[in-house]
């Protein structure tokens, strides 16, 4: 049978399909699987309640305010101390989520009001654990970048990675409920870290350290907003943009993300191409010198031109010229100029090797401790004199540290007594001595021949500032008092310029004698 055209419905069905072509099979899949993810999925979103329960935690509160700087202060001392655990508990209190979470479904729904205010609770947000971060850092004697704020200094393209799964995950969270905490957790590491990070190079003024992270804070931030509007889109959240406006969303999200994702491209691949320098160095090095020798340390600095590579070995038999050969070798491989700088110490045999190893671990830590105590010791010495740390000199070999004071407001010759005997108590490995300026010297009291209690311990000041000072002191009294002074300070070989005068019986003053007064 025909229709009036005269074809039969067989070959009508015939033409639809090869009309259809052959995508037909899979374009009818994708419209079922939309079928069934409208009815089965969407259909059991409360759309209203997600955006009310998001709503009322993204605005800018005391408490959030208040939150924010506690998981700032956290995470910087973390950093500080380069604590993977005292950051990541950091992020228990860090409430960035939701505001993060809101700006990515205002964007998706179009919802203006919502979206500025999210926008400005995150902005004010950022600002106040950069400062705080920064105010924590200037407090703290640690301003060393450390491999935990280094680690946030160089984005690539596995933290894009991260940014996009913690995206997803807190997305998922809010519109699926459940998981908040731990999700809230997953969001803050990759946010509150580099805006700690960012307040410690403004403290620094670490420019390098400062724009690394800020790079890697806003490559996370934009990230996990877009995958939130992504997660918006997919659950079908009632948007009230024209379909202009969507296509214009969807072309900036593209460019903001191919934008991203080629610098960091760039930077994954150069570190890279560092570590597979790194592995080589190391590699070489040993199959260089054998099973019996053992490296103890290779460093590799990429900022130097070359590339310089320093490396320590303890072998049985000294190789001559193994930096030159190496250098030749790993230039050859990464067709780029690389230098090598091996130090070699020799040792019998391998267990040789292995204490060796460890006694100049051991030396290194033990240098270290020394710089540290050094530096410490120099930058207290200052502040103690109300001198610059160049005007202090420390003799490390003798351990003995000197700095000449200045006269500071109200400060009496027993007041740098103090300061010092409170240094020595601080250092009690090292020879300690302040000269202090020329200071009003007290008087003693002598009283039957001998001198009274309280003289005694004015004159051990004394006898302190003469051992200490380059310039002379004289005494002055009656002879007999003089006398009585002279003998205490015998027992100590000091010999002081007397003056006689009858002006005060009983009493023996003190003075500084400058040049024009000893000739």
């Amino acid at each position: 049978m025909t229709n009036q055209a005269g074809s039969s419905p067989e070959a009508e069905k015939i033409d639809a399909k090869r009309k259809a072509g052959m995508f037909s099979p899979i374009t009818g899949s994708i419209k079922l699987l939309k079928r069934w993810w409208r009815i089965a999925v969407q259909s059991d979103i409360d759309q209203p309640a997600i955006i009310e329960k998001i709503k009322a935690d993204c605005s800018f509160t005391p408490r959030y305010a208040f939150l924010i700087c506690m998981s700032a202060g956290i995470a910087i001392l973390g950093l500080l101390l380069s604590s993977p655990a005292v950051v990541i508990g950091a992020m228990l209190l860090s409430p960035l989520m939701y505001p993060i979470m809101a700006v990515g479904f205002a964007s998706a729904t179009g919802d203006s009001a919502w979206l500025k205010d999210s926008g400005w609770a995150l902005l004010l947000g950022t600002l106040i654990a950069v400062l705080f971060s920064a105010f924590v850092v200037l407090l703290s004697p640690l301003q060393t970048v450390t491999p935990e704020i280094a680690a946030r200094t160089r984005p690539n393209l596995f933290d894009l990675g991260v940014a996009v799964f913690s995206g997803l995950a807190g997305a998922y969270a809010m519109i699926r409920g459940g998981m908040g905490t731990i999700v809230g957790v997953a969001i803050a590491v990759a946010l509150m870290p580099p805006l700690a990070v960012i307040g410690f190079g403004l403290a620094t003024m670490n420019w390098t350290v400062f724009a690394g992270s800020l790079l890697l804070y806003f490559t996370n931030l934009m990230v996990i907003a877009l995958t939130a509007i992504v997660m918006a889109w997919l659950y079908g959240f009632r948007s009230y943009m024209t379909e202009r406006q969507t296509q214009f969303q969807i072309f900036a999200m593209i460019v903001v993300f191919v934008g991203l994702a080629i610098p960091l491209s760039i930077s994954l691949v150069q570190i890279g191409h560092e570590a597979n320098i790194s592995r080589a160095a190391s590699g070489f090095i040993k199959d260089q010198f054998g099973s019996k020798a053992r490296v103890s340390q290779i460093d590799v600095d990429f900022n130097a031109e070359p590339v310089l590579i320093t490396a320590s070995v303890f072998t049985p038999t000294i190789k001559a010229g193994a930096g030159e050969q190496s250098s030749r070798v790993l230039s050859r491989t990464f067709n780029e100029p690389i230098e090598v700088q091996i130090e070699q110490y020799r040792v019998e045999t391998g267990d040789n090797a292995a204490e060796a190893e460890l006694a100049a671990v051991k030396a290194r830590e033990q240098q270290q401790a020394v710089e540290t105590q050094v530096a410490k010791l120099r930058e207290s010495l200052a502040l103690i004199a109300g001198v610059d740390q160049d005007d202090v000199t420390i003799d490390t070999v003798k351990r003995r540290a000197i700095v000449m004071a200045k006269k500071l407001p109200g400060a009496s010759l027993q007041t740098y007594y103090v300061l010092e005997q409170r240094m020595v108590r601080q250092m009690p490995d090292w020879a300690v001595y302040i000269q202090p300026p020329p200071a009003v010297l007290p008087e003693l009291v002598v009283a039957e021949n001998e001198l009274t209690n309280a003289s005694r311990q004015r004159m051990e000041w004394i006898s302190w500032a003469a051992l200490r000072s380059p310039v002379a002191i004289a005494m002055s009294g009656s002879e007999a008092d003089m006398d009585v002074v002279a003998s205490e300070l015998a027992k100590q070989n000091l010999f002081l310029v007397k003056k006689p005068t009858t002006d005060d019986p009983g009493r023996v003053k003190f003075e500084w004698v400058v040049a024009n007064d000893s000739e």
